[in-house]
């Protein structure tokens, strides 16, 4: 009868691969039996107290999921009835689900320059979309801003690959072109990511987008973004990773998935308003129902992708080791000023969409898949933001913060852990530009229950009490005037503060 120790238990000086064979039926002289069951458990419980060391020392891993224009009802857990979605529902049963997250701006660029830096958009430089569209016919100018992310901000990408991290983006970057891309920002592979705010050739390949090799004709780029995420986790299931995964998906052109689009037209024929109610807000038309088939199958196609980096991570025995962050960039897209064509979501009771600081171009999906099982199908309320995902996923990663970049930024670790109240006064919303929703430049706060907006055109304010008026439809700046005045001081120092340039009179 053999046992085998592991060697360094009786003999340090030795290495770990060798092996200490005990022959009890020809050693009982030498050895007496007691003894020798009391060095296979010392031996035992040395192996295991090992392995157990290094698994809790084994760096976690990170997935973050950023959608491209997903509205706050547009998911099934989030109340839609004509989208479904399983997976991101089931994400949502494994963590938390916030509803009062927001972003700091209601467009693309400015956003993903928060997430990257931990910063508000106008910290840095960004407060619209890159390049963006600022008309010469109007009464403000808006100011002019950066058309890339700064190369000596200090990105989370960077600081994880500094900890040994691997890091990997696919998908869409619009945060500058050569010179400026992922690669320059700490991924050490970009799939897709240029400086396109769009899918250039649509979403089915050819892709003409000179970061994404095309696939067979007809591939589906959501598709094709997850595999390639997919053989980033295969290849590195034993070394900590980042994976960035920022869908260009549900950005237009609204292009039907054609394995799904049947599904959804059937059902619309169900549904008792097939055709979209629009509304006029001030100088945009709001699409007030969920009716657009082809949207809904591209929510649906994503919402299948996201179902496969689950199976996977799951597969490979890596999912409690791993934090999931899902959101999106910005509000819905409900809302446009041109009459010619009709926006593909909506997102009641909430108002407008993106381009918008209403609650529905700043409010966002926001779920969050902690390392471990230990916070499960959580719902929580406290308002947060975009840059919060900066040093969430230092703390998560056990890699020390870095206070003098995400100064803008509050870890969500010890809220979603510990149900910890977050150190915050205020939330910042910067648009001083225009845009083709029919937005006119201004900014907003919101202070508790309590929401300013401030329009610089007309140098008009709008004050509404989130917790009894989520649609804003009762703008009470007339009757609370004391209230109006402090927002607005404190609108005024956040402006200064964070060095926000404003728009000016046109000339």
């Amino acid at each position: 009868m053999y046992f085998c120790l592991c060697r360094e238990t009786l003999y340090p000086s030795t290495t770990s691969k060798e092996k200490f064979k005990l022959n009890i039926s020809t050693d009982m002289k030498k050895i007496s039996y007691p003894l020798v069951i009391i060095l296979i458990c010392i031996g035992l419980l040395s192996c295991k107290s090992k392995k157990k060391k290094e698994e809790e020392e084994k760096k976690p891993n990170v997935v973050f999921l950023l959608v491209d224009d997903m509205g706050w009802k547009d998911l099934a857990c989030y109340g839609s009835t004509f989208y479904e979605t399983p997976n991101i529902d089931r994400l949502a049963a494994m963590g938390v689900k916030f509803t009062n997250a927001y972003t700091p701006n209601p467009v693309s660029s400015p956003t993903r320059a928060a997430i990257m830096t931990g910063k508000y958009p106008s910290r840095v430089g960004i407060t619209d979309w890159i390049p963006g569209d600022d008309p010469k016919d109007r009464k403000l100018l808006g100011p002019e801003d950066l058309h890339q992310l700064p190369l000596e901000e200090v990105t989370v990408a960077e600081i994880l690959k500094e900890e040994g991290y691997k890091t990997f983006f696919a998908g869409k970057w619009h945060l500058g072109g050569e010179g400026e891309l992922p690669t320059d920002q700490g991924f050490d592979t970009n799939i897709g990511g240029a400086h396109y705010g769009q899918p250039p050739g649509g979403y089915y390949s050819p892709y003409k987008n000179e970061k994404l090799e095309d696939g067979p004709d007809g591939e589906y780029l959501t598709d094709r973004l997850t595999n390639e995420s997919i053989q980033f986790i295969e290849e590195n299931k034993d070394n900590p990773f980042y994976l960035h995964l920022a869908f260009y998906t549900v950005h237009t052109p609204i292009q039907a998935n054609k394995e799904y689009i049947e599904k959804f037209e059937q059902k619309r024929e169900q549904l008792e308003e097939k055709d979209p109610i629009i509304i006029q807000d001030g100088r945009g038309h709001t699409v007030q129902n969920q009716t657009n088939a082809a949207y809904a199958s591209m929510i649906y196609a994503l919402d299948k992708n996201i179902g496969r980096l689950l199976d996977k991570l799951d597969s490979l025995n890596i999912m409690d080791n791993t934090l999931i962050i899902f959101t999106s960039d910005n509000g819905g897209l409900t809302t446009l000023e041109r009459t010619s064509w009709i926006a593909p979501t909506a997102v009641l009771p909430l108002r407008a969409g993106k381009g918008w600081a209403y609650e529905g171009g700043l409010r966002v999906p926001f779920i969050v898949k902690p390392i471990g099982a230990n916070v499960t199908g959580g719902v929580i309320e406290t308002p947060i933001i975009s840059m919060d995902i900066y040093p969430t996923i230092l703390d998560y990663m056990r890699v020390e913060k870095r206070p003098e970049q995400h100064v803008d930024a509050k870890s969500l670790y010890e809220l979603i852990n510990n149900g910890e109240n977050l150190d915050r006064e205020s939330l910042f919303f910067h648009y001083p530009h225009y845009h083709g929703s029919g937005w006119v430049p201004g900014s907003a706060l919101r202070k508790g229950d309590w929401k300013l907006i401030h329009f610089y055109e007309d140098n008009s304010f709008e004050l509404y009490n989130l917790k009894d008026d989520i649609s804003e439809k009762n703008n009470l700046a007339a009757k609370h005037p004391e209230k109006v005045e402090e927002l607005y001081k404190n609108l005024q120092q956040i402006i200064e503060d964070t060095g926000s340039d404003l728009p000016t009179q046109n000339k």
